[in-house]
């Protein structure tokens, strides 16, 4: 108590003009309708700088969230899209049939959201780790991709983590197609040359293609759905022979800003193998 006592008295003079100053402000805005409006306008636009402010940090900090949501609620669209194109070609091979498959037999695919935690793109041999295991349904030979297109295939599942080979990994081969003309087909594979762009070989030299012309899957697996998309051709590669040519495709899928990805489950992948492998 005596240091404050030493203190007033010490700075008394400064304390005296303060309590001067805030009286002149309050008499001045209080008592004149020109100052007081001026006071509340500024007053206003200061709070709302503030607030401006704060809500573009709470909103920074909801970021992950907002993408969460937006992730789910593309992979439920994605399988609604699926399911729809899988009913059309369904009614199409049975449109003279006297019975229907029900629309849950045409739904094969579901996708489980994942988070990247581990992911290279400039080794030989590209590997990506993600937030989801054996406990959240996955296992091997499962597809992941992104909302831009193909990411890899799932090759190691532990019980909450899993190991995706990259489409950047020479080990990972592609059945693709060019999306204008459904009846060619090739594969995919990454020649470790760029992080951006890899080849589509094995394709017929009677193939007709354009630049910018879209590289999609070709559905002749049970890990990728056909039709989703992979690149886009941006020209021939140089190590073509007589009997077939490759092309070079932009990836679409940016691996150096991978975040979260989504794997494909297919719930027919167990039925179509039992019946690959039949004669084996």
């Amino acid at each position: 108590m005596r240091n404050l006592f030493n203190f007033l008295l010490r700075y008394s003079s400064w304390v005296v003009f303060a309590f001067y100053v805030v009286v002149s402000f309050v008499l001045l805005f209080t008592r004149n309708p020109y100052q007081r409006h001026v006071y509340l306008t500024s007053a206003g636009d200061v709070a709302s700088t503030v607030y401006e402010g704060a809500s573009t940090v709470t909103s920074y900090f909801h970021l992950r969230d907002i993408n969460d949501d937006l992730q789910q609620r593309l992979a439920t669209l994605e399988g609604e899209l699926l399911a729809a194109q899988a009913q059309i070609d369904e009614m199409a091979l049975q449109i003279h049939a006297d019975t229907m498959t029900t629309v849950e037999a045409l739904q094969p695919y579901r996708f489980i959201i994942a988070r990247v935690i581990n992911n290279s793109i400039t080794r030989d041999h590209n590997y990506i780790t993600i937030n989801r295991g054996r406990a959240d349904g996955l296992r091997p030979e499962m597809g992941v991709v992104n909302q831009n297109g193909v990411v890899g295939v799932v090759d190691v599942a532990g019980e909450r983590y899993a190991r995706v080979i990259s489409l950047l990994n020479p080990d990972f081969r592609l059945s693709c197609r060019l999306r204008a003309d459904d009846g060619v087909f090739g594969s995919l594979v990454w020649d470790g040359k760029s992080p951006y762009e890899a080849v589509l070989e094995e394709l017929p030299r009677h193939t007709v293609w354009e630049v910018g012309d879209t590289v999609v899957t070709s559905g002749y697996s049970a890990m990728f759905p056909a039709g989703i998309p992979v690149g886009t051709v941006t020209g021939t590669s140089r190590d073509n022979d007589d009997n077939f040519f490759k092309l070079r495709v932009k990836l679409l899928t940016e691996f150096d800003h991978l975040s979260t990805v989504r794997v494909i489950a297919n719930n027919m992948a167990d039925s179509i193998k039992a019946v690959e492998g039949a004669d084996q």
